[in-house]
């Protein structure tokens, strides 16, 4: 019997060897043999093997088929270490709506081009990422988001959307070429539509619920903020009979228009009791000893590259410097110099960095994730 490479999965040579399934969002870790077989797996004449047991594992988790298959994967090189898996790429800081906790705040849109798009997946793909997280502003009003749409089947990577939902349609869904939306979704209507204005909870939910019937993978980021804290245990069940993917709970920095908003501010100590809440697989993370933002970087819609959008003041480069020179220049936070000395200190992985500059010192405590984990010191079993 002859098996062939399954059409969604590529090998991935990270820090360890891998092989990814981009449709599932799978993170197969492999010893040599199994790189080397799977690689063979990947040529147009395919492979064989007796080793059933593991050949009948690849079946079952949809690795091999024996149906031929040729995709134009991606070339598998060492990636750099710490691996780049994860590229936040904002196409464009425009938006259609005027939240009042947003970090961007106000001033002239901008907008990457096309060929600039295309060349940063390329050397994303070439340098072994795994997921692209295509975000703004509202990316959907990239004034060529067509064009843009039309590039991303060329790259075997995942491709996440994040929308606040109002742009969604059918007509949309029907021709969009990405594996999952992310769609925020920051409380019950009163609370949302607290912070993002009149109406858009209703339009936001209407998105989820057309992604949903289609079968796309869909997933929910909630801000804790002062109008949505006795909502948090509701939002949890209803989104759970929703079949979102993932939730994905988080304290908005104090930047941007938030500085305007104190109303909607909450101290550490009441809000990080709301960061036990989300599910999902989240990211796939190999930092043991490191803080987080291990493997993520951001591309900013005015072309400048940081290591995430909160740091768009500081960054390291610029496109045309090209992503590997700029991710060369990011020094990886190493939990041994922070000062922090709890026993959850490798599970927090020492919170936002960003945030506990904010709060003192950028080696620092982030005191919302102290008092989540507090909570659990306290409170066996709570999680």
């Amino acid at each position: 019997m002859t098996y062939y490479l399954a059409p969604d999965a590529c090998l991935k040579w990270l820090e360890t060897r891998s092989l990814y399934r981009v449709t599932s969002d799978e993170l197969y870790e492999l010893d040599e043999q199994s790189f080397r077989f799977l690689g063979d797996c990947a040529s147009s004449e395919g492979c064989s093997s007796d080793e059933t047991a593991f050949v009948d594992y690849c079946l079952q988790e949809g690795i091999l088929t024996t149906r031929r298959t040729l995709p134009d994967r991606p070339p598998v090189i060492p990636a750099p270490k710490p691996s780049l898996r994860y590229l936040e790429l904002q196409i464009t800081d425009r938006c259609n709506l005027r939240c009042r906790h947003c970090y961007l705040g106000d001033g002239a849109p901008h907008e990457l081009s096309v060929d600039q798009i295309k060349n940063v997946l390329s050397e994303f793909e070439e340098m072994q990422g795994l997921r692209v997280l295509i975000s703004g502003g509202e990316p959907l009003l990239h004034s060529r988001f067509q064009a843009i749409n039309d590039l991303l089947p060329r790259f075997m990577i995942r491709k996440v959307l994040f929308s606040n939902g109002l742009l969604i349609s059918d007509k949309l869904l029907a021709d969009l070429n990405v594996h999952e939306i992310q769609i925020s979704i920051d409380g019950l209507e009163r609370a949302h539509d607290a912070l993002r204005g009149k109406g858009s909870y209703q339009k936001s939910m209407n998105a989820i619920a057309l992604c949903r019937e289609r079968g796309m993978d869909v997933s929910v980021s909630t801000m804790v903020h002062a109008k949505n804290l006795d909502e948090f245990t509701h939002m949890d069940r209803m989104l759970r009979e929703m079949g979102i993917r993932d939730w994905t709970v988080d304290v908005p920095c104090v930047s941007g228009r938030l500085k305007d908003n104190r109303d909607l501010i909450v101290r550490p100590e009441e809000g990080g009791e709301y960061l036990r809440y989300g599910f999902g697989s989240g990211l796939h993370d190999a930092g043991e000893g490191f803080g987080c933002g291990l493997h993520l970087m951001s591309v900013l819609a005015d072309g400048r590259i940081a290591k995430c959008t909160f740091y768009a003041e500081a960054p390291v480069g610029k496109i045309e410097d090209g992503l590997r020179r700029c991710w060369e220049k990011i020094v990886p936070v190493r939990l041994d110099d922070l000062m922090c000395d709890c026993s959850y200190l490798e599970i927090c992985r020492g919170g936002c960095r960003y945030r506990a500059e904010l709060l003192g010192s950028s080696r620092g405590k982030d005191l919302y994730r102290c008092f989540r984990y507090d909570i659990m010191n306290r409170e066996p079993g709570r999680a």
